[in-house]
This record gives C-alpha cells, sequence and structure tokens, in this order.
C-alpha cells in the first residue's frame, strides 16, 4: 500500500509498506481523509520525542471498513467510520471511571516515542481496534467527519470548564482549536465569547463562527473579567494573559500544550481563589462531535485550508505550515 512516511526528521516520503491485516478485535480501514495534526507538525522534527522516525503519522481520520479480524462482529466491510484517536485499554482504573484519555496504558494512533509505536492515517489502510470506532452519521462527508478528533478535543475543554450556561468566556487563541471551542461554548449555552489572537483573520473567523467580542493580543488587549477563561495556545504570554482576565473564583482551562513549561502569576490565582484545570484529549466525546458536526452547530466546512491527495501529502505539510492555514486534509486519491 501507499503511504506517507515520516522517514527522518523533518522528511516525509511516499513509499510502499506491506498492506497492514487485522488482528483479533480489529478492523482494517481504507482511509478516505485524514487531517494535519499540530503535534504532527510540531513533532516531525524530532524535538517532542513523539514522532521518532520511521513512522507513518495520522490520527484524524475517517473511511470505511475494508476487513475485519478474528472476533469482530459489530463491523462489516463498507460501514463509514471514524476513530478515537487514543487507543485505551479499558481494563485500568481510568478507563473503568470513563476517563479513557488517562489510560495508564494509553497509545496514540500515528504517534512513535521511546514507550510505544502505532502507524496512522496518512496511508491507503490503517488497523484500529474496534472498541474505537464510531460510525458516521448520515450523509455526513469524510473530510467532515475527519474533523471528529479535534472537535471533540475542544468539546472535552468546554466539558472541563463546568457549568458554561450564561457564562462569559474568554477565548485565548484562534487557531483551529480555539475556533472550535469557541462553537462549542457557544453550543454548551454561554452568554458571551471572546476571542484574542495575533491575527485578524483569525478573529474575523472567530466572529463569523459565533465569537461576540474580539480583541487583537498586546498592549491594547483591555482588561478583562469574565467567568471562565480557555487558553488554546500553551505560552507564557497567553496563560499569563487567561489567568489576568479571570473573576475572583473563577475558572481557567488549560488546553494548549506548546511549551512544556511556563511561568504562573501565582498569587494571582491563589488570592483571587481560581480553578484551574487542564484538559487532556477526549473522554467520550466522539458521538456528540458527530452529531454537531453533522448538524451544523459546529461548522468544520469553513477550517479546511486544502484537500490533498496522498500521493502529493508532502505538499500537504507546506501548505499546513504556511502562515494562516488551520486544516489541511489528506485525502483519497
Amino acid at each position: 500500500m501507499k503511504a506517507l512516511q515520516l522517514v527522518a526528521p523533518s522528511e516525509l516520503a511516499v513509499v510502499d509498506l506491506p498492506q497492514p491485516e487485522p488482528a483479533g478485535g480489529e478492523v482494517r480501514l481504507r482511509v478516505k481523509a485524514c487531517g494535519i495534526c499540530g503535534s504532527d507538525l510540531h513533532g516531525m522534527d524530532g524535538s517532542s520525542g513523539r514522532r521518532i522516525p520511521p513512522i507513518v503519522m495520522g490520527h484524524e481520520a475517517s473511511g470505511t471498513v475494508d476487513a475485519v479480524g478474528p472476533g469482530v462482529t459489530a463491523w462489516k466491510p463498507g460501514d463509514r467510520v471514524t476513530f478515537d484517536s487514543t487507543v485505551w485499554c479499558g481494563e485500568c482504573g481510568y478507563c473503568r471511571e470513563g476517563k479513557v484519555n488517562l489510560c495508564d496504558s494509553r497509545q496514540v494512533v500515528g504517534v512513535s516515542c521511546a514507550e510505544f509505536r502505532r502507524d496512522g492515517a496518512f496511508a491507503e489502510y490503517v488497523t484500529i481496534p474496534q472498541r474505537i470506532l464510531h460510525r458516521l452519521p448520515e450523509g455526513l462527508s469524510f473530510e467532515e467527519a475527519a474533523f471528529a478528533e479535534p472537535v471533540g478535543v475542544a468539546l472535552h475543554a468546554v466539558r472541563r470548564a463546568g457549568e458554561i450556561a450564561g457564562a462569559t468566556v474568554l477565548v485565548v487563541g484562534a487557531g483551529l482549536i480555539g475556533l472550535l471551542i469557541i462553537q462549542a461554548l457557544k453550543y454548551a449555552g454561554a452568554a458571551k465569547v471572546i476571542a484574542v489572537d495575533l491575527d485578524e483573520g483569525r478573529l474575523k473567523l472567530a466572529r463569523d463562527l459565533g465569537a461576540d467580542e474580539t480583541h487583537l493580543s498586546g498592549r491594547d488587549t483591555p482588561a478583562l473579567s469574565v467567568d471562565i477563561a480557555m487558553e488554546v495556545v500553551g505560552a507564557a504570554p497567553t496563560v499569563d494573559l487567561a489567568i489576568r482576565s479571570v473573576k475572583k473564583g473563577g475558572r481557567v482551562v488549560l488546553v494548549g500544550n506548546l511549551s512544556p513549561s511556563v511561568p504562573l502569576p501565582l498569587q494571582i490565582v491563589v488570592t483571587r481563589e481560581l480553578d484551574v484545570l487542564g484538559s487532556c484529549a477526549i473522554a467520550g466525546e466522539y458521538p456528540e462531535a458527530l452529531e454537531a458536526i453533522a448538524s451544523g452547530a459546529i461548522r468544520v466546512k469553513p477550517l479546511i485550508t486544502a484537500s490533498v491527495g496522498l500521493e502529493k501529502g508532502a505538499e500537504a505539510f507546506v501548505k499546513a505550515k504556511a502562515p494562516g492555514a488551520l486544516k489541511v486534509l489528506v485525502v483519497e486519491d
């Protein structure tokens, strides 16, 4: 089969690999669309230790069931599906509590690190455990379905924030996940959503997708006193802004993780008695994500920058790195 493989740090090539065979409890998918994630772009140079070559990346995907392994009865060839990016064990304490994103044996599709290596979906075929599959709603395109993973990330982050109805919420960072969180907040009943970003083009899109107020980040950013702040970058200045913008007794949800560590305005957190929460991946939000996309409650088509065939997959990564790019999809040729 054809696959877009990371063959060396920052070096991609279309290669021929053996077609994978589904093991017991697995299905083989013919991949129709797979989105390039920021973690792929940031990790492919080897700096994160999460994309050690050779590896086929890609975890935001959709496709059709091509073959099933022994013991698979719930799925059949031709079924239209997407899948959870997290491969969870189902047996540890976290899994039993429904916190599959914190699984003790957690693996991520398309990731290669010191602990595990699991090829992903920038390929014609990929094998996936049946327990993490989700059926696509009727009429939902494969390109839209490939957004189920990032939409699930947004919904999980909003869920971590607690009660949203009637709240004023600041979203710091209007990249792809930030734009999805803006929509997820409105979907959850937020009274007012304020977006802050460095790029006026992204702020315009934020307004188009439901933000009530937007501000360019910098010296002119007004002082705010919001109920909740969602930080979706993961850098020192944006974490600082999020914390300083929350009223006493408010909540800060940290979603971005661009930097491994940042300074914390500790005195503000303590004296304002703020709740500071982390949000990691997805823990059961896939069905809701698919429903929200299919119903139009969360719009993903405006976020597609380009769709590129697998044979030109390396060009897709160039497009994904371009200024202003949001989501580039690698699609079936």
